[in-house]
This record gives C-alpha cells, structure tokens and sequence, in this order.
C-alpha cells in the first residue's frame, strides 16, 4: 500500500496542494486526503468587493470537493493531531493515520479577543469585511451611510492579506465620491504600524496615496477596546479615535485544534516551520503551508501559491530519504486595488522589499505605481484562481523564486 498523505484544511493552500501531489503521484503510490469542517470553499479576494457591491455574495463560493481532483475528501471537525502516534482524530470518532501530514487550516478571526469588538454596534456600526457574513452586513451598511466619520482599523498584526484594509481605504474614497457624498465622509486609517506597511519604500508610496485621497493615517494604534455605543475605538495607550462607522480587522490565530495538539503549535496556534523548508522543527514528517504557517511572510494567497511549489517538491524529498530544498525566499505578489479603475502592484520576498521596476522580468506590469493594467489584472485573477491555481497548474513564467529582474532598488 502506498504512503497516505493528510491535509488539514481545504481552502486555497490545502487544495492546492492535494491537486499538485496528485499531479506527481498517481493512486497507487500514495492516498491524499484533505480534511475540512464545511463544503464552502470561498474566494477571499472577493470579500474586499462585496461591501461596495463589485462582487455578489453567492458568486464567491464553491463546492471543496468538487475543486478536488482524484483526492479524498472528509467533511468532519478536526479534534486533534497526536503527533507522537501520527494520527489525526476528527469528530465523530473517525482517527487518520498519516505518514506526512500538512497542516493548511488557515487563519481564524477573534474579534471575541479585543473587549467590546463583538458587543454593542457589532453588526451595525461596527463590522469586518474579513468574512462574508460582515462583509454582506457591511454593504447594506454603507448604502445606508450618507456622512460622518468612517474608520478603517486592523487590530494586529498578523492578519491575512495585510493590504485589504488599505484597498477597502482606497475603494471607500472611490465609492463616496461616485455617491456624490464624499466631502461629507471622513475618511481615517489606524494601524499598529508605524507608517501605512510594513516595508519603507512601499508605505511612502501608499502614504503617498491615502494623502492625495484626503485619507487620514493614524499610526501605532494597536486596538484596546471598541467601545460600540459611544462610537469610539481605544488604543492600548488610550488614544480614542471616534467613528460613526467602524471597519475593524479583528485579532487573528491559527486553527483552534492547532493549541489542543501537543508541540504542534505557537502561542497563536500557527504553525512554526522552517521559512525555506516549511517543514516542522520536531516533527519532519509534518509541514505547514499559507496562512496556518508561522512564518516572517504575509500570510496572502500568492504566498501559498509560491510556497506550495517548494512544499510538493520537499514532500516528494521528505518520502523518498533525500535531504530537503530550501528554497523557498518568502516569495509574495500583490495587486494593491486603489479605486478609481486602477491598481498598484508589489512583488517582495524575506529579504527584498516592494520596489519600482516591471514584473515579472524588465517588461510587464509597472511596479508601485498606479495602473489601469494592474486594475485588470487582479480582475482576471479570479478566472486564474479557479482554473488554474487550484487546479495546481504552474502560472508560465511565474515561478516561486522572486524575479530580481525588472527591478529598480533605490538607495536607503
């Protein structure tokens, strides 16, 4: 019999991944089973477009197994994972050997962990975009919404796809202006950032960006309370910034089996794995891959998308005794939507930030600066995620290394 492969979790990293193994081994070398608690697998760039009515709610979301390809596929609650035993234990009693197991179960919210998030104002006037309930009630709010002060926030870090708060900025200047009310909103961001990203060059460019947009940047604030009846948000140093419509990008942890599984697990319940490996510290026959990974990286579907390359390859190492390919450099890939019909798109890795230039070589798309090009390109993104990303076909010309060709770097 050959060797049985268990995957945690059937979103965008899990279900690539089963679809690239099951291109390198076929049925009788080695059994795949992916493991999720529901059957909704949902296109999570599209939230960013429900609450401004671009993307309807029910064109999001399709059937997990049916994105699957010759893979087996339960539908149950995973419980545990003993790792001493290599054994999965989901609900109803069912137990999963496994000879690799791969943990691909994603980032959960917790807005429960920041006080007053989730009580009074929570679904109206205070929402997240970050899953499809809130972000459906957040489109009915803003239709609603003709003036006061609208306050983007992220809680902490990390969170997944670290720059949809500043697109939902962007797009929410662009929406008011089309609804003619736009010199009636004010427009604020909080971040516990000290610029508008993580890397320099690239928060010039977007602090750049929410200026000209007359968007108000509000820097180190890390959310303490949300206090929903009085319409304000409080930092742990007790700044407060008042809203009268709050988007809150709540706390974020991994899976919560993560933290009943004994030395699985971080004090957040990610994965801790090696950054160019993705393979666990103690435990080599287990990897961990996209947001369920605790890694430096931005936790981000082109992310998992490269690092699902170097995973299938060190999978295929791991089960045939060679040593394993570090190769995997943090490889991230982002189109920034800033309204208005355009975009802006960053390419970086652990050790190179966004910078100017082309991608993917020295023609294609302009980085770092605003594009109907790019606008198109992450339209036609989601074609590419159902029919060929999932699906685990390689994109031509786009591989997991970071191209440095095409690059401009510009002296600190």
């Amino acid at each position: 019999m050959g060797k049985h492969i268990v995957i945690l979790g059937g979103g965008t990293a899990g279900t690539m991944t089963a679809n690239r193994l099951r291109r390198m081994y076929d049925e009788g070398e080695c059994r795949i089973t992916v493991v999720d608690q529901n059957d909704d697998h949902l296109y999570q760039p599209g939230l960013l477009f429900v609450p401004f009515g671009l993307a309807q709610p029910q064109h999001l979301v399709r059937s997990r197994p049916r994105q699957l390809h010759a893979v087996d596929y339960k539908q149950a609650p995973i419980e545990r994972v003993d790792l001493a035993a290599r054994m999965v234990h989901l609900g109803g009693g069912i137990r999963l050997g496994y000879d690799v197991l791969v943990v691909a179960t994603g980032a959960r919210l917790l807005p429960e962990e920041t006080e007053g998030l989730s009580g009074p104002g929570w679904g109206e006037k205070v929402f997240t975009f970050y899953d499809l309930p809130g972000a459906v009630g957040l489109h009915r709010a803003l239709e609603r919404f003709d003036g006061g002060r609208v306050v983007i926030d992220v809680a902490d870090l990390p969170v997944k796809c670290p720059v949809a708060p500043l697109e939902f900025a962007f797009l929410a200047d662009w929406y008011f202006q089309r609804r003619g009310i736009r010199d009636k909103v004010r427009l604020s961001y909080a971040t516990p950032l000290d610029a508008a990203f993580t890397k320099p060059v690239a928060a010039r460019a977007l602090a750049g960006l929410l200026e000209r947009k007359g968007i108000e940047l509000v820097t180190e604030f890390t959310l303490g309370e949300v206090d929903g009846a009085g319409g304000r948000l409080v930092s742990y140093d007790e700044r407060e910034v008042p809203f009268d419509l709050a988007v809150v990008v709540p706390l974020h942890g991994g899976a919560a089996y993560v933290g009943r599984s004994e030395g699985l697990g971080d004090e957040l319940d990610f994965v801790p794995v090696d950054p160019h490996t993705l393979q666990h510290a103690d435990h080599p026959e287990v990897f961990a891959i996209g947001d369920a990974a605790g890694l430096p990286a931005s936790k981000a579907g082109s992310v998992a998308h490269f690092e699902g390359e170097v995973l299938v390859h060190n999978i295929g190492r791991f089960l045939g005794g060679q040593p394993l390919d570090a190769s995997f450099d943090g490889h991230a890939n982002c189109f920034v939507e800033t309204g208005f019909h355009k975009a802006l798109l960053i390419d970086f890795n652990y050790d190179t930030e966004p910078l100017p230039g082309h991608f993917p070589g020295t023609v294609g798309l302009p980085l770092l600066k605003e594009s109907h090009a790019a606008h198109l390109g992450k339209l036609a993104f989601e074609w590419l995620y159902w029919h060929s990303l999932l699906p685990g076909r390689e994109l031509p010309g786009i591989g997991s290394a970071m191209p440095e060709r095409g690059k401009t770097h510009i002296p600190a």
